[in-house]
């Protein structure tokens, strides 16, 4: 089992022999998924709307159509739960996206996290592990901040 794991991650997360920019791509789109997940999973209350902030962001964010966004979905969430750590998924963003594409990582991770109304702490401390893995700087910190949560108030849905 633990094998396995090992040979997925090598192949689809870690490995960095490929050039093809689409299995990049996915890797990345992939490792994206995953900390969304996490966020849902920070305050051990997953509600329906932040599952449902999770496939809109991924979906607007990626351009994917219904099945590949659940697809993703569902193997985001694989890897989430096989994870030992989120140095697996922010070390890929880390390498394949510019500062502008972390940014909106941080963003839309606000956005996930803000999606019930309600910031928890966990929510909280896990934006700051995050922020702190992703390079992010506390002035792009809070700016992604304060723009989710003006999304979450304006937004009728949340």
């Amino acid at each position: 089992m633990i094998r396995s794991i090992q040979q997925f991650f090598e192949v689809r997360l870690v490995s960095q022999v490929t050039v093809d920019p689409q299995s990049t791509d996915h890797r990345l789109q992939l490792a994206t998924a995953a900390l969304l997940i996490e966020m849902t999973r920070a305050d051990h209350d997953i509600s329906e709307i932040e599952q449902q902030e999770v496939t809109d962001a991924i979906q607007s964010t990626f351009e994917l159509n219904d099945e590949d966004t659940q697809n993703l979905i569902e193997l985001a969430e694989q890897q989430a739960k096989q994870a030992t750590s989120l140095f697996e998924f922010t070390n890929l963003i880390n390498n394949g996206f510019s500062r502008e594409e972390k940014n909106q990582v941080i963003e839309l991770l606000w956005r996930v996290a803000y999606a019930d109304q309600y910031l928890e702490k966990h929510e909280q401390h896990l934006m700051r592990r995050l922020a702190g893995l992703l390079h992010i700087s506390h002035n792009d910190y809070i700016a992604a901040k304060f723009r989710a949560r003006e999304w979450a108030e304006l937004d009728p849905e949340a």
